[in-house]
């Protein structure tokens, strides 16, 4: 039991322990906010070339000079002719139709004062950029969930939160400040890298400050506080307009995060797991005195020792079974062992599938907006509100349904919800955004269930490594995601159609793996390879429940079988 055992005699989640996890679930607070506010940074607005007569003229033209100047469709490009008063007048024809490329623009300030893509032009031909720019900064996240994630193990997860909260400070502020596009781009990776290590790091101290009941209302709460962030995204963005004042306005609240340093004490795990044991007593005896119970240094001692103990054991026999695989001359398993084996394969490219869809389409939705219609604020407002009833239904349902029906159901759900949206006529904007939002509500369910469902599909001997390669997958989705909704600039429903076909082929593709709901949880590579496998060769007994298998099979006990796999579990 160990330090599980302990927190209940600190009162498991009391007053204490409520407090410190709400400050923590604020951080995820500002971490939205640096996601999500790349639509209202690169917003772009409605534009056209400016005419050579012009001079700091309004976007709106009388519809006789549009005719006269530009090309039918066409906002790159003018008509190359002498624009005289007696041509603009309408008394002297347009002698060709050639057409000069743009030299300057003239933007819609209706909906947007100002924008990076406005400020250094980033339309016609240099559109590409502002995808790049996302690109980076979706890649930043990628990179910073591996190296703060790796730096937070080994030297601890307060000084990691900390320095990302600095680093992330400082940056954003550049960001605000930037001169150029390269400037600004690089900032925006360092941004991103920092997203991961605040928010990652935040969700584990609030993981590891509860006992196992409470996780996963614990997890569940951090993502919630995200989603309100998301929302207040909108709020900053509808005061501040100047696009450099909402970057600095955003990244400025993390200043107050930084008074935390003197408030948040460091993961008690963590200093167990480094063999820090007084120090982790000093900061339980901390919040025992807070929550006005008492508790001795040796009783802790002793509660923790147990701890200890089960784990010393477990580590030897873990040492037991690497002597034997060192005998065996057998490599560790690794990730490359989820495709050696037919089974194994088939479902680990499923969840694949299934992250990067997921991932994607949430980024894709969250990010696109302002191509459904209607007030852009209002629909990236309800975008992060729908994702509150998404949590609570899987609070209410997680440990109640299965897995795989969630997953599926959601999926689906998602994927109708949005190819409705290619269906509709254009001008029904609220029916189109009430499809997107379920669509949204459903991914974002998704996504909260396809980590667990994905932990319980690997075995204990690789479930970190597939459960790091699965999120790598979702990062890679996330930074595609930009060219995603730069198709829009080719027809506007075309990313929710690519985003309602993924979801409804995932959704479906879900059926083919099976159920985890109340099953066992899977420990070797032969449990993983046998789990949810159906050959000609097994013929189970209703009667019984007994499974019988022929040499077609895989064992989970006994020796080594053609594939190499031995009683315990491990590969030749």
């Amino acid at each position: 039991m160990g330090y599980d055992e302990a927190i209940v005699h600190l009162g498991e989640f009391g007053r204490y322990q409520k407090i410190i996890y709400f400050l923590i679930c604020l951080t995820s607070i500002p971490v939205a906010f640096h996601k999500l506010a790349g639509p209202f940074l690169l917003a772009k607005p409605d534009f056209r070339c400016a005419l050579p007569f012009e001079n700091g003229s309004s976007y709106d033209l009388p519809p006789h000079l549009w005719n006269l100047s530009y090309p039918q469709d066409e906002v790159c490009a003018y008509y190359d002719v002498e624009y005289s008063e007696e041509y603009l007048n309408g008394s002297l024809p347009r002698g060709s139709n050639a057409t000069k490329s743009c030299s300057r623009y003239v933007y819609d300030q209706s909906k947007y004062l100002n924008s990076a893509l406005t400020e250094w032009n980033l339309v016609c031909g240099k559109q590409f950029m502002t995808a790049i720019s996302e690109n980076v900064f979706m890649f930043g996240v990628l990179l910073g969930s591996i190296v703060f994630g790796q730096l937070s193990d080994k030297y601890g997860r307060k000084p990691i939160l900390f320095a990302s909260l600095v680093i992330q400070v400082f940056f954003g502020v550049v960001a605000g400040l930037a001169p150029e596009y390269f400037t600004y781009t690089l900032a925006r990776l360092m941004v991103g890298t920092t997203t991961s290590g605040v928010f990652l790091v935040a969700y584990v101290i609030a993981m590891e400050m509860v006992g196992p009941d409470k996780r996963l209302y614990a997890g569940i709460f951090v993502m919630m506080f995200f989603s309100v962030g998301f929302m207040l995204t909108a709020l900053f963005a509808y005061f501040v307009h100047d696009w450099r004042w909402l970057q600095i306005a955003l990244t400025l609240p993390g200043l107050l995060f930084l008074s935390y340093y003197w408030i948040i004490p460091e993961s008690a795990r963590w200093l167990l797991s480094k063999g820090r044991k007084e120090c982790a007593i000093a900061n339980m005896q901390k919040a025992a005195r807070f929550n006005k119970l008492e508790i001795s240094n040796e009783t802790l001692s002793d509660l923790l020792d147990e701890g200890e103990t089960a784990e010393d054991k477990a580590k030897q026999k873990l040492g037991d079974q690497d002597q034997d695989r060192d005998r065996d001359e057998s490599p560790p398993p690794s990730v490359w062992d989820l495709f050696c084996y037919p089974n194994l394969r088939r479902k680990t490219l499923l969840i694949f599938f299934d992250w990067l869809v997921t991932s994607g389409v949430y980024y894709g939705l969250s990010w696109n907006t302002n191509n459904l219609g209607g007030h852009h604020l209002l629909n990236f407002v309800i975008s992060g509100a729908v994702e509150i009833p998404a949590y609570i239904f899987l609070l209410l349902t997680l440990n109640r349904w299965g897995r795989r029906s969630i997953l599926c159901g959601t999926l689906v759900l998602a994927g109708l919800s949005l190819l409705a949206t290619v269906i509709i006529p254009g001008k029904m904007h609220t029916l189109i955004v009430t499809c997107a939002m379920l669509g949204k509500l459903a991914i974002t369910a998704s996504y909260g269930t396809v980590y667990l469902f994905s932990a319980e599909q690997f075995p204990t001997v690789v479930r970190t490594v597939g459960m790091g390669a699965a999120s790598m997958v979702a990062r890679i989705s996330g930074m595609l995601v930009p060219y995603l909704n730069f198709l829009s600039t080719i027809w506007q429903p075309l990313p929710l159609l690519l985003c309602g076909s993924f979801s409804l082929a995932a959704g479906l593709l879900t059926l083919l793996l099976p159920e985890t709901h109340n099953k066992p949880m899977l420990e070797t590579i032969a449990d993983g390879e046998c789990f949810g496998r159906k050959t000609k060769g097994d013929v189970y007994l209703e009667a019984g429940q007994q499974q019988l298998r022929t040499p077609e099979s895989q064992p989970l006990n006994g020796s080594a079988d053609s594939n190499g796999v031995k009683t315990n579990g491990h590969k030749f």
